[in-house]
């Protein structure tokens, strides 16, 4: 019972609740202008105290109300991200539709029958399919009643998906040496996708598991790979499970766990595999030592224009990112860049001061060869292509490549070695 008075100039309402050891105890909130309002206000309060914390009533509360509740205090807590997507459009495209404006404690078995076999005639859904819609009407009615007491029974414990003939089903197509050899070359430019589809090839590894690889989980060395975790991607606005990687404006790609537990092994690779594997970190490596080296020639070619008193680690940071980005958004690429900002920041974090740091690499500059200072220069500075600027020196294309890669290499050795 809500009882409303007067104190002072305002209204208040106050209603009783449990005791606690033996104390009588009450609600009260004091501030309304007049007495029906703090009287609605009070009922509002007093059931929502009486439903344990809900803003409504189980007794008329719609079924679509209630998936709603579900899914926000069971599905999005307890269940995997693909799961709560599959179930949200499930509920948004079929059951909603039909069944949500019913109230919750009206549906019965036969509403629920009828419609799963109005589906099974007008949609003509898979097997596979209604049983995943049938799966959600069971476990939502299993909350509302073993959980949180909306319901006494469960309707939807009886019904059954409609009888399908099982056709023949056509074997599972097996890839042949020759067609894993076409896909491959489809793939030959790309290299990330080159070697996943070689490893999934070789391993069997879903896809998600697959890109959810990382160095650490292969050793090379005794011929072993690691199933640890796998790479999702989701929307922004969803709820976040696992550690963010990258991302766009409107997706996000983040480690999550496995499928299941059995999910998680290790596996034995073979050479062919292995001999791949080492050619792909090579080249990988050789991408980390040319952002490393770009990053440093930024900086010297932008360092008449820095403020050498505010730190250049954020600075280089950002040079890095944005060269990852460019390197690698072309081939829809999502890279943790992590590795990348450690050896920068490594380096840097050697140096007492910024100024010397800046100093170091002019000097390491200076002491390239006369040629090599003119590729830089036009490379970093004027913009131009590789092909450009052999035109340019009357060199040969190869010839600037290698001079670059010799560059690029000796700054990183000199910069980890001498000083950074």
């Amino acid at each position: 019972m809500v009882n409303v008075r007067k104190r002072g100039k305002v209204f208040q309402y106050q209603f009783e609740i449990a005791p606690v050891d033996g104390v009588r105890k009450y609600i009260n909130k004091s501030g309304f202008k007049t007495k029906a309002e703090a009287e609605k206000a009070g009922i509002i309060a007093y059931n929502e105290y009486t439903q344990t914390g809900h803003n409504f009533m189980p007794n008329t509360m719609s079924y679509s109300d209630y998936l709603d509740y579900w899914l926000k205090e069971h599905c999005q807590i307890n269940l995997k991200y693909h799961t709560i997507q599959a179930y949200s459009n499930i509920i948004k495209n079929h059951i909603k539709p039909r069944l949500g404006f019913y109230r919750l404690s009206q549906i019965t078995t036969a509403t629920l029958q009828e419609f799963l076999n109005n589906l099974y005639v007008e949609k003509a859904f898979s097997k596979n399919f209604m049983k995943n819609i049938l799966k959600v009407l069971k476990t939502s009615f299993a909350y509302a009643t073993d959980v949180v007491g909306f319901v006494k029974e469960n309707p939807a414990i009886k019904v059954k998906i409609p009888r399908y003939d099982v056709p023949e089903e056509d074997p599972a197509h097996i890839f042949s040496k020759e067609e894993i050899q076409m896909i491959l070359e489809r793939f030959e430019n790309n290299h990330a996708f080159y070697y996943a589809i070689l490893t999934a090839y070789y391993t069997g590894l879903r896809v998600s598991e697959v890109f959810g690889l990382t160095w650490n989980d292969i050793d090379l060395e005794n011929k072993t790979l690691t199933v640890n975790k796998n790479i999702l991607k989701k929307n922004q606005n969803g709820a976040t499970h696992g550690r963010h990687i990258s991302g766009k404006a409107t997706t996000v790609w983040y480690f999550g766990t496995c499928k299941t537990q059995g999910s998680y092994r290790t596996i034995e690779i073979g050479d062919t595999l292995v001999n791949a594997l080492k050619e792909y970190k090579a080249e990988q490596e050789k991408d980390k030592e040319e952002i490393f080296s770009d990053t440093f020639f930024i900086l010297w070619k932008n360092r008449n224009r820095l403020n050498i008193n505010v730190s250049l680690n954020s600075y280089l940071a950002g040079i890095t990112r944005n060269l990852i980005k460019e390197k690698y958004r072309k081939l829809k690429i999502v890279y943790d860049i992590s590795d990348f900002e450690n050896d920068i920041l490594n380096s840097v974090n050697m140096y007492e001061s910024d100024r010397e740091l800046i100093f170091d690499v002019e000097q390491k500059m200076k002491e390239l060869k006369d040629i090599d200072i003119e590729i830089v220069n036009l490379f970093y500075y004027s913009s131009m292509s590789v092909k450009d600027i052999a035109k340019k020196l009357n060199i040969s294309e190869l010839n600037v490549k290698t001079r670059l890669h010799r560059i690029r290499k000796k700054i990183k050795k000199e910069l980890n070695s001498g000083g950074i």
